[in-house]
């Protein structure tokens, strides 16, 4: 089911160039199941209509200080009772001004007032106006107050400058909403996930590599920020975006450059998790020219890459190590030897000759398997669900043998 399933969320829209990107938000919210009330400012009246807001989210918009709901309901008092969250975007200096200093004089600012929801922030505003010591005074005060906030983003701004002041994007602002409505049970953890492919270069335009979409380990990172994890993604080439704004993405190409940055990182962490698929080998020697077609056969020689897994597992200590096994034939038997020659605590293995689980697939169809041997079949799930599970694994194994929350 969907987390916003359900779930009231109040959307003030503020007077600012992006309200625009607001319609966008409110579709993205009501797909994920939302029911969504738009509360509007005069001035944000002023870049977008209120009919957009209604036709979108199938509710009246809220403008009017003094409007009741359902009869003799005082309308900005319902609606900050009805509300799980609220989110203002755009939320301008004006409005942040005012909420800081306690100012309720319109229905949005009113109703932030009378609300005791969790609330967020989506600052929208020329670069030397969030800049300014006064708003940023009052972003201080806010996020005292236990306000959560989200950007803004750098960029190319409205006013015709670069800098820091553009609306967050939508996919990560609806990604933060998410994850206030998940428990942050991995809070004080650190975590490193690999994901993706490795290319391992032939010449400058060849390389070998393999299926894999990254899709599996991005979808563990966003998982585990959302449970309130601190996230290192290390990821091989793949076209996904970074799954959130506040993941540390590295980016690699080769088995030998994962190899670095997961050895720079790991000690870090309470919990590793290696979901890449990295090439088991690569080529012995490369061309810096592009080898040209020959009339007979070509013969690359190959040579092992490092052992990433192994060698982490090695050296792992007291930490969680968490591996994955793609396998087309003896998936059990084959998974359960890399758990114990990895020195692994978890394996999570997938059969990856079925079509709906395995690489570049939206689902996967896995086996989870512990280091005391114990096997846990699981049905079909979305890749999202499926990183849910493994993570309550990794969150049992860090809590089990009087680990301190957070402590490698």
């Amino acid at each position: 089911m969907e987390i916003l399933s359900g779930k009231e969320i109040i959307l003030g829209v503020t007077g600012g160039i992006a309200a625009y990107k607001a319609a966008e938000l409110v579709r993205e919210l009501t797909k994920r199941g939302a029911k969504v009330d738009v509360v509007m400012t005069r001035n944000g009246q002023e870049f977008i209509t209120p009919l957009t807001f209604q036709t979108l989210s199938g509710n009246p918009v809220q403008t009017d200080l003094f409007s009741l709901i359902e009869g003799s309901k005082i309308g900005h008092v319902a609606l900050a009772d009805m509300a799980d969250l609220v989110a203002i975007a755009p939320a301008t200096a004006n409005i942040i001004g005012k909420v800081a200093n306690g100012i309720a004089d319109d229905f949005l600012s009113t109703m932030i007032m009378a609300t005791k929801s969790p609330l967020l922030f989506a600052p929208s505003m020329n670069v030397n106006m969030w800049e300014s010591a006064a708003v940023q005074q009052n972003v201080a005060r806010l996020k005292k107050a236990g306000y959560y906030f989200i950007g803004p983003e750098e960029g190319d701004l409205a006013c015709e400058v670069i800098g820091q002041g553009r609306l967050a994007a939508v996919a990560d602002i609806v990604e933060c909403i998410e994850g206030l409505f998940v428990e942050k049970d991995m809070a004080g953890d650190r975590v490193l996930i690999t994901a993706g492919p490795t290319h391992e270069p032939i010449d400058p335009v060849r390389f070998i590599t393999n299926r894999s979409s990254g899709r599996m380990g991005f979808a563990l990172a966003r998982m585990a920020r959302r449970r309130g994890a601190d996230v290192i993604l290390i990821s091989g080439p793949t076209h996904l975006p970074v799954p959130g704004v506040h993941i540390r993405f590295i980016s690699v190409g080769t088995a030998s450059e994962m190899r670095d940055a997961v050895l720079e990182h790991y000690k870090e962490c309470s919990a590793i998790i290696k979901a890449a698929a990295v090439s088991d080998y690569r080529p012995k020697f490369t061309s810096d020219q592009k080898l040209k077609k020959l009339n007979g056969h070509l013969s690359l020689e190959m040579e092992r890459n490092p052992d990433i897994i192994g060698e982490i597992g090695s050296l792992k200590g007291e930490r969680v190590l968490v591996g994955f096994a793609a396998e087309t034939e003896d998936l059990i038997a084959n998974a359960g030897k890399k758990l114990k020659e990895k020195h692994l605590n978890l394996i999570v293995a997938n059969d990856i000759s079925r079509s709906d689980s395995g690489f570049g697939t939206e689902t996967n169809k896995v086996v989870i398997i512990d280091s005391r041997g114990k096997v846990d079949p699981l049905p079909l799930k979305s890749k999202d669900e499926v990183a849910n599970i493994i993570l309550d694994r990794v969150v049992e194994t860090l809590r089990g043998k009087g680990r301190r929350k957070g402590k490698p």
